[in-house]
């Protein structure tokens, strides 16, 4: 019972992803152009908003200096740079070049998803690096342990 509700609730909040990026897609396709790109630019964007908030905690003395709101909007600008250029790199390729759209939108699909960090366990090694526990990371909820090997991560 506990692996089916915890397929459940894993499959909602992925889903919300997907619905979210085929909503714009739908949107997109009324004006005409095919977008196969979406998954790509929302893995920059994702990329892009770690890259920001990573940037912004580096920068600081300590956590105790850190503003809450500077910690939410950075990550949001970020993410939505990293979204906006890849856009227009989209629009640029298929609207003033005209290549073609299906090709272009798997271009970016590809580049979108390699750019995506190889392993998922930064935060994990940024809290143990602090002295923080396995056992104290996953009490938290921050982290997820692996069915298929026990290993944790973010």
């Amino acid at each position: 019972m506990t692996l089916i509700i915890t397929f459940i609730t894993s499959a909602i909040r992925l889903g919300i992803t997907f619905l979210l990026g085929s909503t714009g897609e739908i949107i997109t396709e009324k004006s005409g152009h095919l977008n196969l790109g979406i998954p790509g630019i929302m893995c920059v964007g994702a990329a892009c908003g770690c890259l920001g908030e990573s940037l912004y905690t580096r920068s600081l003395d300590s956590y105790d200096d850190m503003n809450p709101i500077l910690s939410v909007v950075i990550p949001v600008f970020c993410s939505l740079l990293g979204a906006a250029v890849m856009g227009l790199v989209y629009s640029f390729l298929t609207v003033t070049l005209r290549a073609n759209q299906n090709v272009t939108g798997l271009a970016l699909t590809t580049f979108g998803v390699g750019y995506a960090p190889d392993s998922w366990d930064s935060l994990v090694r940024a809290m143990k690096s602090k002295g923080y526990t396995e056992e104290e990371l996953k009490e938290s909820g921050l982290v997820t342990v692996s069915q298929k090997n026990g290993n944790i991560f973010d």
